[in-house]
């Protein structure tokens, strides 16, 4: 703003009112902004002229590329906002125990407890986490049992409805089997994830949270 002020009061004074070079009389030839007379007392104005002409473009020229830094600044930060997408769910509620199974069908796990869930991506409602943008995700499950059924803890990592991956430990002479899946997938936005329980399958939790579906994006793509 005071660069401004400036040009504009150095171009009112050597260019609005001419000065004469001859014996101290005032030249009362009206001249244009920016204009130059042809004789030579007008000389120093010209060559005044040209330059603020040449300094107010300069001060124009770094306001706008100031400004469209300043905009593109704003659009990246934007842009790692939309970004940001992470979930982190347990099966059980903080103060509940029990186990989840054994079905004659396979079930949908629905992980109550949520830890995280930047963006709203998961939905404690249907147990599913839907991808807000595409990208490459990191899903991981961890399922646990304490149960003595005989099908022990296993699950199935599904995208829209088809199986991505499985997991599953054989119980052994122990009644407490564990298993987990670490995998990256390459999601479009709009995809639904969810862990279903397999037929006979069963996972128990308490308040330790011993049964996790966790997410997080990667990458956009």
């Amino acid at each position: 703003m005071r660069a401004a002020v400036l040009l504009s009061l150095l171009h009112g004074a050597f260019c609005q009112n001419l000065f004469s070079w001859d014996n101290g009389a005032s030249d009362t030839r009206q001249v244009q902004p920016y204009e130059c007379l042809p004789d030579p007392t007008s000389c120093g104005c010209c060559v005044m002229q040209k330059k603020l002409q040449r300094m107010e473009w300069f001060f124009n020229k770094t306001v706008e590329d100031i400004s469209n830094n300043l905009a593109n600044s704003k659009m990246a930060l934007n842009e790692m906002r939309a970004s940001r997408s992470a979930f982190s769910v347990a099966l059980g509620e903080a103060n509940a125990s029990g186990c989840f199974g054994p079905f004659p069908d396979e079930r949908r796990v629905v992980y109550r407890h949520v830890f995280l869930n930047l963006g709203d991506g998961y939905s404690a409602a249907t147990g599913g986490f839907t991808a807000p943008r595409s990208g490459v995700y990191s899903l991981a499950v961890t399922v646990y049992s304490a149960s003595a059924a005989p099908g022990g803890p296993g699950a199935h990592l599904t995208v829209n409805g088809l199986q991505a991956s499985a997991l599953r430990e054989k119980e052994s002479r122990d009644r407490e089997d564990s298993a987990t899946l670490v995998v990256s997938a390459k999601l479009r936005a709009g995809d639904n994830v969810a862990v279903v329980l397999p037929k006979g399958g069963v996972v128990c939790d308490d308040s330790s949270h011993l049964n996790t579906f966790t997410g997080f994006l990667l990458y956009p793509c």
